[in-house]
């Protein structure tokens, strides 16, 4: 994050230079873009009125006579609430921010570009049926509107910047959804780590550290790699891409779903939950929107900067989803021509050619950057985005690249009004790759997998990079759709995915070796649904803000070795064991058994591993966690020895340590009283703005970030709350949603921030609150609904 970090620097002066000498110039440039919600406004582009309706807590319930104008009047309501999001968005996913943010972001446009998630939206367009064509295009119509009917009241950032916003495009909505698919899918940073493993550790230790699927019986290591040596020359992260944030090892999108049949609910009939896992920024990812109008009557969660509603319900079907987590990566090992002028690439017996893709990438006060991609006929070169060394190429392919119809089965779902048509519109989901549940008004409850996953040749297995060269390695073809994994109204009566390994090993292919999630998650919840025979919408709500680690029940216990030597260790050892292993905010015992632990890992591998490969490998909780559950159970395994001393020790003595060390770091970040150590006053949520957010000067932090809230869960919690900095959250729910099938206006919901984006606005972070303390407001539907709980009607005239 280091670009947008200077970025970010240079605005937060600028801003609060404004604000110190420009006192009430400073108030009307923020308040300038609160352009109106209520009254008449007469706008380009419609054909008929539009209505859109904002209820108590923000969400806009749009009414259109006809589709087009419904479309259209969605892009203007994205843009009143979002359009600094949408900016940022587009140009990032886009590789553009050095336009205007000067030569701090130049790495990331290069990355941006070199993935090229703009390419394949060019591509997907030209793919795409006319339908989903006149989606995007009334849609961005809509946002345009909003841009020339506001050109005098944009976001302060646009302001501070002194740029405005160039037109929207369908393009732009499709790459940002691409962006979406990189988020849910960056297996490549992991192969490369997993390859720099074998390199310094070998396959062994690769085995123990990652914990492949059961059904990965043999690791195969292709001869032909030489066992990655040219990776022990990698600096430090770069397998995991130092120079962006973008491929940051814990997921960028995990996500708990479940969905229980009526004859297990106290309605009669199906309740649906979802709450989706994203990094918590200001505002949030998502968007709650009502769309009423031609053949649409949907409510649920929208992406600002792409049409219709991605995750909720119509009048008759209501869906939910989480990250399928396949492997839909691979890194190829290329043979070229000429190492600093490549033309061509080596493919079985022949050479082809690269296609060469001269780039030019302006930058503000300074000189254009021109570099050239060069693509395989499977993907990019990634050397550079990557910091591999160029002597060994490698390449990506993703199955992104082969396209993505993605518009067009969101237009189908929320058209889709039984379980034929909700297969019939995923079958045309081609990334990124999620496990959908399903529920209907007439009863039925459902699961089905959607998206591209690749059917490799035989000794590819898709965990290490391999010979592209040699031809062996390919993809073979994509598992059929009517074969991924799926069923309707299934004996146990409810349906749980977490982003855990949910096929068994029959399955007849293979999804990944590399699940993203351990089980921990899915099985609590279907514990709680299996325990209650009856289950009401608040029963699914309280399974959704449960708390209780399962990992952490495992290894607390082998703290009753610690014979306290004072009586702040005394204090710090009754809390741990007195703890019921729930995250909530006042569980003392949470803090010191997360910092003992993170010291156990450490004083457990670093010897072994080394300073640079332990970093990386930390990174990944949801690997060593579980491992970490395996190893403990044998005392004296070899991992325990420390190899810097002439001793031998186990795990004991490593417990030991870590439990002293952990302590005194606690004193030192927060004091020598350990009922100031409780888990709400060190595991905390700051919404975070791009880019102020990050500029490090405290002042402006303030302004645009939300305050610190205390968050309950940890990482293997139902309610999760993933820390980075121990104990800074920067992953979780940013939704939460609770559908029920008898009675629509009867669901539930709320977002992770309030619904506009513009600083100081009322909606900014009305909702905040309601996240953190496990609130929810009602998701209204029906017209009548809408109306009653009406705050303000803004009405859009041709």
């Amino acid at each position: 994050m280091t670009h947008l970090r200077k970025w970010a620097i240079r605005l937060a002066i600028l801003l609060l230079i404004l604000f110190v000498l420009t006192g009430s110039l400073g108030i009307w440039l923020v308040r300038r873009p609160w352009t109106p919600v209520a009254g008449n406004v007469e706008t380009t582009g419609l054909s008929m009125n539009a209505e859109i309706v904002r209820d108590p807590w923000g969400v806009p319930h749009i009414y259109a006579d006809n589709e087009t104008d419904l479309l259209f009047a969605q892009g203007y309501a994205h843009a009143q609430d979002r359009l600094w999001q949408m900016e940022i968005s587009r140009r990032l996913s886009q590789g553009r921010m050095s336009e205007i943010a000067g030569a701090s972001t130049v790495e990331l446009d290069q990355f941006m570009r070199t993935l090229g998630l703009r390419r394949v939206a060019e591509q997907s367009w030209q793919q795409m049926d006319g339908d989903a064509q006149a989606v995007l295009t009334a849609y961005a119509a809509g946002v345009n509107a909003y841009l020339s009917d506001n050109h005098n009241r944009l976001p302060v950032e646009f302001t501070l910047l002194g740029f405005e916003p160039q037109p929207w495009t369908p393009i732009d909505s499709l790459a940002w959804g691409n962006f979406l698919s990189l988020n849910m899918g960056v297996n490549a940073a992991l192969e490369l780590l997993q390859a720099r493993t074998v390199a310094e550790q070998g396959t062994s230790v690769l085995t123990q550290l990652f914990l492949f699927a059961d059904n990965l019986d043999t690791l195969i290591v292709p001869s032909e790699t030489n066992n990655y040596d040219w990776l022990r020359a990698v600096p430090p992260e770069s397998s995991t891409s130092s120079t962006n944030w973008l491929t940051k090892p814990y997921p960028r999108w995990a996500s708990n779903n479940w969905v229980i049949h009526g004859s297990r609910t106290t309605t009669g009939l199906p309740i649906l939950a979802n709450d989706t896992h994203l990094d918590l920024l200001m505002p949030s990812v998502w968007y709650q929107n009502g769309l009423h109008g031609g053949r649409f009557d949907t409510v649920g969660f929208t992406l600002p900067g792409v049409p219709l509603v991605v995750i909720g319900h119509n009048q008759r079907i209501a869906w939910g989803m989480t990250n399928m987590g396949p492997d839909v990566q691979d890194i190829y090992i290329e043979h070229l021509d000429n190492l600093s002028n490549p033309t061509q690439y080596q493919h079985g017996e022949e050479w082809r050619d690269l296609t060469i893709l001269p780039e030019t990438i302006l930058v503000k006060d300074a000189e254009p950057v021109t570099f050239n991609i060069y693509l395989t006929q499977r993907g990019p070169l990634i050397n550079d985005i990557f910091n591999v060394p160029a002597q060994q190429p490698i390449s990506l392919r993703w199955t992104l690249y082969e396209g993505n119809e993605v518009l067009r089965s969101i237009l189908m779902l929320n058209l889709a009004s039984n379980w034929d048509e909700f297969r019939a519109a995923l079958a045309y989901w081609d990334s990124p790759n999620v496990n959908f549940v399903y529920a209907d008004v007439a009863g039925n409850i459902g699961h089905q997998s959607a998206g591209r996953v690749p059917v490799r040749a035989p000794g590819h297995q898709g965990a290490l990079p391999v010979p592209g060269w040699s031809g062996n390695y390919e993809w073979v073809t994509f598992i059929p759709f009517t074969e991924l994994p799926s069923t309707l109204n299934p004996e146990a009566g409810f349906i749980v995915t977490a982003n855990n390994e949910f096929v068994t090993r029959d399955y007849p292919y293979m999804l990944t070796y590399d699940w993203y999630e351990p089980s921990y998650r899915a099985e609590q919840i279907a514990a709680s649904l299996t325990a209650n025979q009856s289950q009401s919408l608040t029963d699914s709500a309280a399974i959704q803000l449960q708390t209780f680690s399962p990992p952490s029940a495992a290894l607390q216990p082998y703290l009753s070795i610690i014979e306290p030597a004072n009586q702040l260790e005394e204090d710090a050892l009754s809390q741990v064991k007195a703890w019921d292993f729930q995250y909530e905010p006042e569980a003392i015992g949470a803090t010191v058994y997360e910092i003992w632990y993170l010291h156990m890992l450490y004083y457990t591998l670093e010897d072994e591993l080394g300073d640079e490969l332990m970093d990386e490998y930390a990174q990944y909780t949801n690997k060593h966690v579980p491992m970490m559950v395996m190893l403990m159970a044998d005392g004296d395994n070899a991992w325990f020895d420390d190899t810097n001393t002439p001793e031998i020790e186990t795990r004991d003595d490593i417990v030991r340590r870590a439990w002293q060390d952990g302590l005194i770091w606690l004193q030192e970040r927060y004091g020598r009283h350990v009922n100031d150590w409780a888990w709400a006053n060190v595991h905390t949520t700051t919404f975070r703005h791009i880019p102020i957010g990050q500029s490090g000067i405290a002042v402006l932090e303030s302004l645009f970030n939300s305050r610190a809230y205390p968050s309950p869960g940890t990482q293997f919690s139902v309610n999760v709350g993933w820390y980075d900095d121990p104990f800074e959250v920067v992953f979780g729910p940013a939704q939460r949603m609770i559908l029920d099938l008898s009675d629509f206006d009867n669901s539930v919901s709320v977002n992770s921030t309030g619904q506009n984006g513009n600083l100081f606005h009322a909606h900014r972070q009305d909702l905040s609150k309601m996240w953190q303390q496990g609130d929810y407001f009602p998701m209204l539907f029906t017209q009548s609904s809408v109306q009653e709980k009406a705050e303000a009607v803004l009405t859009l005239k041709p």
